[in-house]
Formats: C-alpha cells, sequence, structure tokens
C-alpha cells in the first residue's frame, strides 16, 4: 500500500459522517499553537470520496484539517489509501483508539528537559497535560514516579449512555460527592464514582463475601 504523500487542497477533502472522535476546544487550540509555532503536524489520511470524483474523504485527521483551516491554510499533506468501506470502518474504529500509556519515568524525564528550554505555562499552552499536571511531574523535590504510582495519574475511561441512564448517574455521583473540599470537580466525581462501585461489590446482607 502507497505511502506518497501529496498536498490536497481544503475545499476538496470530506469528512467522513461516522468518525467517532472527538476532542475538547482547548486540545484543539493547543494543536492549532503547536502547528503555528512549529509548522509541522502528521500527515492525515484519506481516501478517495465515494461517488465524488477528485475528492477526498478523511479518516484520520479531521481535527488537523480544522486546525490548518483555522491557521488559514489552503492544503494539507495527506495520504491517500485506496479502501473500501470495509476497511475504511476498521480503520475508524481502530486508529484514533489504539494506543499505549505513558510510562510515568520517562514522561516525567521529558517534561523535566522541556521545562529547562520553555517556561511551564507556556508548555501547559502546547501540550496535553494541565499546568498542575506539568508542575506535579517536574518539582524537582518528588522522586521519580514508581510503577506502584502509575494508578494516581488520571486515566480516561468513556461510556455511551441514553438520557435516562444519564440522568440516573448524575443523581447518584451528586449524591455521593457530598461536600468534598480541596478537589477539583472531576476529582470529587472520580472519587464518587469509586464509593459507588466499591458499594456494589461489597457483600449483600445475608451474602457470602465469597
Amino acid at each position: 500500500m502507497s505511502t506518497t504523500i501529496r498536498a490536497i487542497p481544503l475545499d476538496r477533502l470530506v469528512p467522513h459522517p461516522d468518525n467517532a472522535n472527538g476532542m475538547s476546544r482547548g486540545n484543539l487550540e493547543k494543536l492549532v499553537r503547536n502547528i503555528e509555532r512549529n509548522g509541522r503536524y502528521e500527515p492525515i489520511l484519506v481516501r478517495p470520496c465515494p461517488g465524488r470524483r477528485g475528492y477526498f474523504q478523511i479518516i484520520n485527521g479531521h481535527h488537523r484539517l480544522e486546525a490548518l483551516r483555522r491557521l488559514g491554510r489552503t492544503a494539507v499533506e495527506a495520504i491517500v489509501w485506496d479502501v473500501d468501506d470495509e476497511q475504511t470502518d476498521i480503520l475508524l474504529a481502530t486508529l484514533n483508539r489504539l494506543g499505549g500509556r505513558d510510562i510515568l519515568e520517562k514522561k516525567q524525564n521529558l517534561l523535566m528537559r522541556l521545562t529547562r528550554r520553555i517556561p511551564i505555562r507556556k508548555l501547559a499552552r502546547l501540550l496535553p497535560q494541565t499546568l498542575g499536571q506539568i508542575e506535579r511531574l517536574t518539582a524537582s523535590n518528588r522522586p521519580a514516579p514508581t510503577r506502584a504510582k502509575a494508578d494516581s495519574f488520571a486515566i480516561p475511561m468513556v461510556f455511551f449512555v441514553d438520557n435516562r441512564q444519564q440522568r440516573g448517574i448524575e443523581e447518584a455521583l451528586a449524591a455521593a460527592e457530598g461536600s468534598s473540599q480541596g478537589q477539583t470537580r472531576a476529582a470529587r466525581r472520580a472519587e464518587a464514582l469509586t464509593q459507588i462501585a466499591t458499594r456494589f461489590l461489597m457483600p449483600q446482607d445475608g451474602q457470602s463475601g465469597s
């Protein structure tokens, strides 16, 4: 399969209607700043658009395309793969979801190197990590994180629920949050969800705990 990179005008690109990958406004702004800062980005992946001769359908790179539009670019570097609908669906379902997890020691070393050249506040505008996360990872008086501490870093969990389920979950989280102080709302809700799950796993009255 060819991996030749070619420049394609933005007005010849068509988003895939079933692209399920979303990005927060904050991270999109960071993507824009990164491309603006160094002028480089990973080429997007497209295929010839079915039913539209001369157009290309995006498989991977919808957010890069939006970032380039915001920067006033007129063309994008792209790899064109001639794949059918089934192959495209598989790519859509995997390219944005198959990924690893940071090795914390190496992530800390990388951030430490960056902070020696770039102010932390500026880094927080470029990297996925927040200012607070970067400060905690690069604190000079802290030892490198060990494997045992890996669970202390946020791991995203994605669920798809209907309106009724959402209302029930929100009510349960609000009840479990109580009057917790000194944490972000996200941290309070994560702790509340953990409490709900823990209570569910506890043996019920009259039942064995085995």
